[in-house]
């Protein structure tokens, strides 16, 4: 078979295609921290997280009650609000001060106040109110509190309202304390879980970083111990880049294939949050997005010079990288320049469409949006890393040029050296 032919030009950069991807698979089980953070990682920390959301709402929050009224009304709504399942009547204090003394503390997150006219104020056809005081640093024990309260005072204002009206049947009853009838049917998240909500965009951003992460320490190890790891001879025209960029990345690509399955499937089923997603849906979303994450750290890896660099880098964008998605935050309300820096980044357009087809069961109509961002993400990068290893084989090259340029002077120096010692030696 002749060299030159077309067939054998192809048939050797499948082969040196294979022997990359063959030769970084090792170097993932051979460096402990692209092991530890491109397996182990993947492996244990969605199940850290999932364990820990997976209570999914709050209970029995502690609650100070201040009651100035010590009246059968207030005794009444303090007996419904301690019956909710998400708070309890932990204290009775004399004083709002003692109660934000305990609130202070963290012995209770929040307070019910009840005026000394509370009853009084009712039974005179006045309007009575209850103060609900609570702490704001957690939004879980706020909403806790406020609906439990909110839905005791809407229970006892029916009451009221049916003792004052002269209705007759059970119907004229449901008519007075409801005129504009509604039903409350939560969509998506069915069980109003913090989990739910915030557990697919994490499963995501844990895929991209760990990613990250591991494609940066093995590019951050080859920097380290001076060398570019091109793992077949190239020539003198760089021919061999693409089979270097495809090589390297159907070794992470087979890898995270198996470990993204875990982390969208397995993982959500084993703790019993929402998962819709269909297998073409997912299919659809998974194989653009590992391909953008992989391109996108094999570009970014140029600029890992040391192996802590890229932990640093990974670790500082996490928190804000999962804000910009839009998951925990509305998108709508983001100022445009976060909104734009945030599609440069798969997790976005990742962490969208994965809630989409796993809490809505969407399909991939119904993410083209984010489906397309991906493709054309996967393909941009694909040309920036292609771009980035011809510079670093090209600066290689020239660095390897250097040295063997200053070896050769050295070694003329020597001999030059060792023939003018011999010269005066014969003198």
């Amino acid at each position: 078979m002749k060299k030159d032919s077309l067939f054998y030009r192809i048939k050797q950069g499948v082969y040196d295609m294979c022997y990359i991807m063959v030769e970084e698979t090792r170097n993932e089980f051979r460096d402990e921290g692209v092991l530890i953070f491109c397996i182990l990682v993947p492996l244990f920390y969605p199940l850290l997280y999932s364990w820990i959301y997976n209570n999914e709402v709050v209970r029995n929050v502690p609650v100070a009650i201040v009651d100035k009224s010590h009246s059968q009304l207030s005794r009444q709504f303090i007996r419904m609000f301690d019956a909710g399942p998400g708070t309890k009547a932990a204290y009775y204090c004399n004083s709002l001060d003692e109660a934000k003394e305990l609130t202070g503390k963290q012995q209770v997150h929040g307070t019910l106040y009840f005026p000394s006219d509370f009853e009084k104020r009712v039974h005179r056809g006045e309007q009575a109110t209850v103060s609900v005081y609570c702490d704001m640093s957690l939004m879980l024990t706020y909403k806790a509190i406020y609906q439990t309260a909110q839905a005791v005072a809407s229970n006892i204002n029916s009451e009221i309202q049916i003792s004052q009206s002269n209705d007759f049947t059970k119907r004229d009853e449901e008519i007075t304390t409801k005129p504009l009838d509604f039903d409350e049917v939560p969509i998506f998240n069915t069980t109003e879980g913090y989990g739910n909500a915030l557990l697919p965009g994490v499963l995501i951003l844990i895929i991209q970083q760990t990613l990250l992460l591991g494609i940066g320490l093995a590019a951050g190890t080859a920097r380290e111990k001076n060398r570019f790891q091109m793992l077949v001879p190239v020539s003198k025209h760089y021919n061999g880049i693409f089979r270097i960029v495809f090589g390297k990345t159907a070794a992470y690509f087979i890898l995270y294939s198996i470990l993204a399955t875990y982390i969208t499937l397995v993982v959500p089923r084993l703790f019993h949050y929402t998962t819709l997603a269909t297998a073409t849906a997912l299919i659809g979303l998974m194989v653009p997005f590992l391909l953008s994450c992989i391109f996108f750290g094999l570009t970014m890896s140029c600029l890992v010079r040391y192996r802590e660099n890229v932990m640093l880098l990974v670790i500082f964008t996490s928190v804000p990288l999962l804000f910009m998605s839009g998951i925990s935050w509305p998108q709508s309300n983001m100022p445009w320049f976060w909104n734009t820096f945030s599609w440069f980044f798969p997790s976005t357009f990742g962490i969208r469409g994965f809630l989409r087809i796993s809490s809505m069961g969407g399909t991939l109509q119904d993410i083209q949006v984010e489906y397309q961002a991906l493709w054309l993400q996967s393909l941009i990068y694909f040309f920036t890393a292609c771009i980035v290893y011809r510079y670093q084989i090209m600066l290689s090259h020239k660095r390897a040029f250097v040295r063997m340029k200053q070896r050769e002077a050295n070694r003329r120096l020597a001999q030059t050296n060792e023939t003018n010692h011999a010269a005066s030696e014969s003198v």
